[in-house]
């Protein structure tokens, strides 16, 4: 007689996954390898996600760190997060064919930062060491033209050239709460420095974030589908331990379940980064369903309706 499946109520949060940047830059690396043939080279993970870089390898993509590791008579795609400006200065020195996958929402703050620069401004940029989209955006500029606030400490203690001379941009993929914070001590330190209309977090970190929280204090467990690598991701597990998830994990898909954290769970909420693909939600709760009988609720049903062009050289 086969085994009684306890239930378990699913809170699936909406939106969840591929943002329209990330969409936008696979079907770059996608579209290139069918005009140019393979191998064509990425610099750095096009997105953070294990599977969707193991699937484009699997095709004809070969990811590299660096430009210098790219042979000249090859196509080179540059990441969704953004490259400093001499990679592709490199790249036009080389003769290289090239395409720019960032992201247009970190393409924006790019051009921010060269706005405030040529005004004469100071910039602090909110975001997290080493995150290869700060590393892009403090290559728009000369060394020491952009300063890294990483904390509410660092908000504190920064002591700026010309209080009067400042401007702020965000990284795209932090958390809405945490850069409130700092950004309300940065603006009641220096109440004349010039900020975006709206911080610069982008839409899909904005919406997965608020999807979360809505659902979040209803769960006893909740798990966020993306790699450990992702930025996006990792402040989801955040975001839901926040807002009173009992406990919440990030998994790369179903084979990274915990079946005893999992066991007594009568409620758990599931999302996924913006660079996760839907079909590892579907995996995951296929895996669920084997062990636990599954009834479904949808949760903040909010419909995106962003795309963003490709290149004009895969257009068409």
């Amino acid at each position: 007689m086969p085994a009684i499946r306890p239930p378990l109520k699913v809170l699936l949060a909406s939106p969840r996954g591929f943002c329209a940047g990330v969409d936008r830059a696979i079907q770059i690396v996608e579209k290139s390898i069918e005009k140019y043939g393979a191998p064509v080279y990425v610099r750095h993970e096009i997105v953070h996600n294990r599977h969707v870089v193991e699937r484009l390898k699997a095709i004809g993509a070969i990811f590299v760190e660096e430009l210098e590791e790219c042979p000249a008579d090859r196509p080179v795609i540059f990441s969704a997060h953004g490259v400093p400006k001499t990679v592709p200065a490199e790249a036009r020195d080389r003769k290289m064919i090239f395409l720019d996958a960032t992201c247009p929402l970190v393409s924006k703050v790019h051009v921010e930062v060269e706005h405030h620069h040529a005004a004469g401004r100071q910039i602090m940029l909110i975001g997290h060491h080493g995150h290869p989209e700060v590393v892009g955006t403090l290559g728009q500029l000369p060394e020491g033209a952009v300063v890294l606030i990483e904390t509410v400490e660092d908000a504190q203690s920064f002591k700026p050239f010309d209080p009067d001379q400042l401007a702020v941009v965000t990284q795209t993929t932090l958390s809405v709460d945490d850069t409130a914070e700092i950004l309300a001590i940065l603006r009641a330190r220096f109440p004349g420095m010039a900020a975006p209309h709206k911080e610069d977090i982008c839409y899909a970190t904005t919406n997965r974030q608020e999807a979360v929280k809505q659902l979040a204090d209803a769960c006893d467990r909740l798990l966020v589908v993306g790699s450990p690598t992702s930025s996006n991701s990792l402040r989801l597990v955040e975001v839901a331990l926040r807002s009173g998830a009992k406990d919440a994990r990030l998994v790369d898909d179903a084979s990274e379940i915990d079946w005893d954290w999992l066991a007594g769970a009568t409620v758990l909420g599931v999302t996924a980064g913006a660079s996760a693909p839907e079909m590892l939600v579907e995996g995951l709760l296929e895996a669920i369903g084997e062990r636990f009988s599954l009834t479904f609720e949808e949760v903040s049903p909010m419909r995106e309706t962003v795309t963003f062009k490709l290149p004009r050289a895969l257009a068409g």
